[in-house]
């Protein structure tokens, strides 16, 4: 008996790990005004612009102005997010409304609630919000008249994964 429970004892503190929550999905920022395409990529969280309520946005706000014209719809807005404890990761943030990249964190703090921090001075000033999960957004049916690919169909989950890795594999430099 004395076996089992050092042995019960051990496999539940060795999978610790998977009973961690799982950030990746898609989130809705606090206003409503956009959804966040959470995803794991070469090790790191990153987020892209996956939804706008108005679509059309462009990055006018951008430092750089050769960028100022360029969608705001995929563009990645939380950078290179390590692990930083339980249900917690740290990088940077892009925000869109300022042009500006900030310190930030992000805390899983339930299945379907989000905390999001951008901070500025090494953390003395921060601010931040908390993003609901959301269901992807069903895709348009096929136009009448228009067959439907032939084949098997690509799992929504991994073809939106792909997507955020796609957008992050493609930046040059610096994101922003």
């Amino acid at each position: 008996m004395k076996r089992l429970s050092i042995a019960a004892f051990l496999a539940l503190t060795m999978n610790t790990a998977a009973l961690a929550g799982d950030p990746t999905g898609e989130w809705l920022v606090e206003d409503g005004s956009a959804t966040i395409r959470i995803a794991i990529c070469s090790g790191s969280l990153w987020g892209v612009v996956g939804w706008e309520k108005v679509p059309g946005g462009q990055d006018t706000q951008n430092p750089d102005p050769a960028k100022r014209s360029r969608p705001t719809l995929g563009m990645p807005i939380l950078i290179d997010m390590k692990p930083s404890g339980t249900d917690k990761w740290a990088g940077r943030i892009y925000n869109a409304k300022d042009g500006k990249m900030y310190d930030a964190s992000v805390d899983l703090q339930t299945d379907n609630a989000l905390r999001v921090r951008g901070c500025v001075l090494g953390g003395l000033f921060c601010g931040g919000e908390t993003w609901a999960r959301t269901t992807e957004p069903e895709p348009a049916p096929p136009a009448p008249g228009k067959s439907k690919a032939k084949g098997k169909p690509a799992d929504p989950a991994s073809a939106a994964i792909a997507g955020v890795c796609s957008r992050i594999s493609a930046l040059s430099g610096a994101a922003h």
